[in-house]
C-alpha cells in the first residue's frame, strides 16, 4: 500500500469533509454531474457513508443520488451457474455492468439528460423492481456504493474506498458469506484499491475511522 498518512476522524466529520470536497468538484471529461465510488466489501458499509455525504450535501444545497450497486446485479440464472458459492463468479461475474453503464452512466454524460434509474433487479426476490427513473438536476452528484468497484472502467471523478484488514473483514463478514473472502483477496492482489483511490479510509474501528485523502 506504500507510505500513507493515515488521520483519525468520527464518521460525521467524515461525511462533512467529503461533502465539502465534492462541492468543488468539476468532472473531467465535461459532464454536469460529479460521479462518486464508496468501494468496499458488504462487511465495511460502503452505503452508510454514501448516505451520510448525501445528507451532508442535502445541508450544503446539493442534490445527490446514491445507487448500491446491489441493484445491478445480473439474473440469477446467470450469476450462479458456477454455483451459489464460486468466489471467481463473485469476483467477475455477479455486478451487471452493462446496465450501470446504460441506466446510470450514460444518463450522465456530458450532454445527457441527467435521468437515472436507481435500481433494476431485486437481489432477494431476482426481479425486477419496476423502481422509477430519477432525474439528477444537473450539478447533482451520484453516490455509487458497492464491493469490488474500482476494477471496472467507470468514469468516477472521485474515488473512496473503505477497507478492512484480512482479519477485520473475516471477523465482520457473516459465516455464510466467507466463501467471497476470496474475490476479496483477488481484489487487493489484482486492482490494490487502498493505493489507487483517491480517499482511503480504515474502518477497521467501526467507531473512530481513519482516513487518508
Amino acid at each position: 500500500m506504500g507510505s500513507v498518512r493515515l488521520e483519525a476522524i468520527t464518521w460525521e466529520r467524515l461525511g462533512d469533509l467529503l461533502a465539502d470536497r465534492l462541492l468543488d468538484l468539476r468532472p473531467a471529461d465535461g459532464s454536469s454531474w460529479p460521479r462518486i465510488a464508496f468501494d468496499g466489501a458488504p462487511a465495511a458499509r460502503p452505503g452508510d457513508l454514501a448516505r451520510r455525504v448525501s445528507d451532508a450535501l442535502r445541508t450544503r444545497g446539493r442534490p445527490s443520488l446514491v445507487v448500491g450497486a446491489e441493484g445491478f446485479l445480473r439474473p440469477a440464472s446467470l450469476r450462479l451457474e458456477h454455483g451459489h458459492r464460486d468466489p471467481d463468479s463473485y469476483y467477475d461475474g455477479w455486478l451487471d455492468t452493462g446496465a450501470l453503464w446504460r441506466e446510470v452512466f450514460g444518463p450522465l454524460e456530458p450532454g445527457a439528460d441527467g435521468r437515472v434509474l436507481p435500481d433494476l433487479r431485486d437481489p432477494s426476490t431476482d426481479r425486477a423492481t419496476r423502481s422509477p427513473y430519477v432525474h439528477l438536476p444537473p450539478g447533482g452528484v451520484l453516490l455509487l456504493h458497492g464491493p469490488l468497484l474500482l476494477q471496472h472502467w467507470f468514469p468516477f471523478d472521485l474515488t473512496v474506498h473503505v477497507r478492512l484488514s484480512a482479519g477485520a473483514l473475516r471477523r465482520r463478514t457473516p459465516e455464510s458469506e466467507h466463501w467471497t473472502l476470496p474475490a476479496f483477496e483477488r481484489y487487493e492482489a489484482e486492482t490494490d484499491p487502498a493505493s489507487s483511490a483517491d480517499v482511503l479510509i480504515r474502518a477497521d474501528d467501526p467507531r473512530h475511522p481513519a482516513w487518508n485523502g
